[in-house]
């Protein structure tokens, strides 16, 4: 099986309503949708959402990086040789994940659909049968977060991701509030995305946090600040995170040798896609340290590529890939097995996402095509 031509989308994904985390605002999520196309006539959905406030990537340069670079390597390649095709990008492109999880992403869903299996079992098998999901909750005033929380205990979610980051003091507010509202037996996972910057106003929200019963406490440090994640952990009971802090192996290695976090957020878009997370989870497994796919708010295909992944892996706990329940139009059809508060993958081949090139076309800003 060789790829014959690639084709590149760049998109915008509505939101039903912003997104805001602590460094930025989001009113749509900017995609990069790939579709790999084999000579057999067989086709690959890939995705890449890329952050420049993590990867160093912007929509445009990504979809250059695509265009211009990565999609004409691909072409004669054989998507079934996965380390191949990494190692082909590497040789090529230094880092710029997100563009490579995109071909990533396509050479996986292929290569099932040519074997006639789910992702996952080019994994190691299904592990997990369901995953709960988790509301992801966006920086608000605390009483609207709590009310917003409260609204979503209704719908059956017994989980929240609480986005915070812009005052230490003002979050502290936030996250009372809402436990407060929920009640003792919900969880509630509280990510800072960087936002109190260092060790100093962290510990100082963590002695107003560590009587709330918080699950975890998610970056609250600049990315790079390996040390200052070894300093909160040693002197706090909440476990500790790290996501914009885990992008490779490299980062990895340092974490365990360090012991900086007992917990690591790992993301396709951070790391290059299916196959470089699954060595991360691999990693991390061998460190004893738990895992969770996270998401850049990916559609139906970025999102389906997580939980494959997810499914595969022992080691991996939780996921937070809420993407296709928060766009009001999607290209996929992921939203269908989010059954509140789980998710189901079905058994079919590839990610076991169908595309509505319809809507495609419809969320389309410009496209190329390389063969």
């Amino acid at each position: 099986m060789k790829i014959k031509q690639v084709e590149i989308f760049a998109i915008n994904l509505p939101l039903i309503k912003p997104f805001i985390i602590s460094y930025a605002t989001y009113p749509n999520i900017q995609s990069i949708i790939v579709k790999m196309t084999t000579e057999c006539g067989l086709v690959g959905w890939g995705e890449s959402v890329p952050d420049e406030h993590i990867t160093g990537e912007t929509p445009h340069s990504t979809y250059a990086m695509l265009k211009n670079t990565l999609a004409p390597l691909m072409i004669g390649q054989n998507p079934m040789e996965f380390e191949k095709i990494h190692e082909l990008m590497d040789q090529n492109v230094h880092r710029a994940p997100a563009a490579k999880a995109a071909i990533d992403i396509a050479c996986f869903d292929v290569v099932g659909k040519k074997l006639n299996v789910p992702v996952y079992q080019l994994l190691g098998g299904r592990y997990h049968e369901i995953f709960p999901v988790t509301h992801v909750l966006s920086i608000d005033e605390p009483d609207k977060m709590a009310e917003e929380a409260a609204q979503k205990v209704e719908e059956g979610y017994a989980s929240f991701k609480m986005k915070v980051g812009q005052d230490v003091l003002g979050d502290v507010k936030r996250i009372k509030a809402v436990r407060e509202r929920v009640g003792e037996d919900i969880a509630i996972r509280v990510d800072v995305n960087q936002g109190w910057v260092n060790s100093a106003n962290t510990l100082q929200a963590i002695r107003h946090l560590e009587a709330l019963g918080i699950d975890w406490l998610e970056q609250p440090v600049a990315q790079d600040d390996i040390d200052a994640m070894v300093e909160i952990k040693s002197k706090s009971t909440i476990p500790l995170m790290i996501d914009e802090g885990i992008r490779d192996m490299n980062n990895m290695r340092e974490i365990i040798a360090k012991r900086a976090a007992d917990k690591v957020n790992i993301k396709l878009m951070k790391c290059g896609g299916i196959y470089p997370a699954m060595k991360l989870a691999t990693m991390a497994e061998m460190a004893g340290i738990e895992c969770q796919i996270g998401s850049m708010v990916e559609s139906s295909i970025g999102s389906a590529a997580g939980f494959h992944v997810a499914f595969s892996k022992k080691i991996i706990k939780s996921v937070e890939l809420t993407g296709p329940v928060k766009f009001s139009k999607d290209l996929g059809d992921l939203k269908e097995s989010y059954i509140i508060p789980n998710i189901q993958l079905n058994e079919c081949p590839g990610l076991g996402v169908s595309i509505d090139e319809t809507i495609l076309a419809d969320l389309t800003q410009y496209s190329d095509l390389v063969e």
